[in-house]
């Protein structure tokens, strides 16, 4: 069993190798048509980000919010919904957290934090709810209405950070940026290491994978997610309400990726304004897909996908390429890792056909 388990993990190491060694090489293509040197710009990229302390601090910051979406996306896609508003449930998250840290900046931090990413859950669980209830009960496909429902949320959030939550200061200064005010220090995420932006939100992200691992394979409601994403008629076989389920799993979902909202208001930003996100939502996806929809895989998974956001930016200053061909690569990287899954199909249906059998076996028990 232990021979099979690390032959299985060696093989999907050697085609994520295989598919990003592909995708570095058509980058390479890229930098050489820009007059860019390849093999400095990917020097730079991957190891200068490992070499002092800037860099890992900067690693783990964006590292806190693709892991919660991460999570997120992995209740959904193991329950059978696939969730593409990640961006929106940010947003609308970082606005509901923002909103209760405005209102009551003296409370106390270990009272005002939680009430913040409580606040941050429901916004974003409401939100991603509306595609699972759609989904459900109307059969609206999901990735088009989340996709929409990004939209919808980015006019709220910017009419909101523009108009009725617009810092005062800059209304009377009449410059007119789009951001609310500075949140009180009590609603601040504590820094782990001083003269760096890292924050005590990469724990509260660890910690919240670790339950999620615990919550999906170790309780009744998440062996009954797994399921009704794994074989639904089964799941309805032995009495699961697949609908709930599904609706369930979107509140989730939402809920993790609003929590990422709050992580960068309260530990990062301090406020929220216009670029919240920097495509966490998007991101997010790739990041549960490499981590292998897994809550512990995703822990590293978004650490390298921190590594390769850093690595990137560090490679356009130093290589002087147009940002353009930075996010080819990056697409390049990513598109390549998520084809990669395609080779792990058959372990993924040898998981729903066990899934299925113990369903069928569980549903004779309770019948006879």
């Amino acid at each position: 069993m232990k021979k099979k388990l690390y032959s299985e993990l060696i093989y999907r190491v050697l085609i994520i190798v295989i598919a990003v060694l592909s995708a570095l090489i058509v980058g390479a293509i890229l930098l050489l048509i820009a007059k860019a040197n390849p093999l400095k710009a990917y020097h730079v990229m991957f190891t200068e980000p490992l070499s002092g302390k800037f860099g890992l601090t900067e690693i783990l910051v964006r590292a806190a919010p693709l892991m919660l979406v991460g999570l997120g996306i992995a209740i959904a896609f193991r329950s059978g919904i696939i969730n593409i508003g990640g961006e929106g449930q940010i947003m609308i998250g970082a606005i509901f957290g923002t909103f209760i840290a405005l209102s009551f900046p003296n409370l106390p931090t270990y009272i005002l934090l939680p009430f913040v990413f409580i606040a941050s859950f429901i916004g974003g669980a409401i939100w991603g709810g509306i595609a699972g209830w759609m989904k459900a009960y109307l059969s609206v496909n999901e990735i088009l209405s989340t996709i929409m429902l990004n939209y919808i949320a980015f006019q709220v959030y910017m009419f909101l950070i523009r108009g009725p939550m617009i810092d005062p200061q800059e209304v009377s200064y009449g410059t007119g940026v789009p951001q609310t005010a500075l949140l009180s220090k009590n609603a601040w995420l504590v820094r782990i290491i001083p003269a760096s932006r890292l924050h005590a939100g990469i724990i509260v992200a660890v910690i919240l994978a670790i339950c999620v691992y615990i919550f999906l394979w170790k309780t009744t409601i998440g062996y009954r997610l797994r399921a009704a994403g794994a074989e639904a008629k089964a799941a309805k076989y032995i009495g699961v309400n697949v609908k709930n389920y599904l609706v369930l799993a979107m509140l989730l979902s939402g809920g993790f990726a609003g929590m990422a909202g709050a992580i960068e208001v309260c530990g990062v930003h301090h406020r929220a304004l216009e670029s919240i996100s920097a495509g966490y939502g998007f991101s997010g996806i790739v990041v549960a897909l490499f981590g292998g929809l897994h809550p512990l895989g995703i822990i590293p998974a978004s650490a390298v996908f921190g590594l390769l956001i850093v690595g990137a930016d560090m490679m356009q200053r130093s290589v002087t390429v147009p940002a353009s061909i930075i996010l080819a690569i990056q697409g390049l990287i990513i598109l390549a890792i998520v084809s990669s899954q395609i080779f792990f199909s058959n372990i993924a249906l040898k998981e729903k056909i066990m899934i299925k059998l113990k369903l069928m076996k569980s549903g004779d028990k309770d019948g006879s």
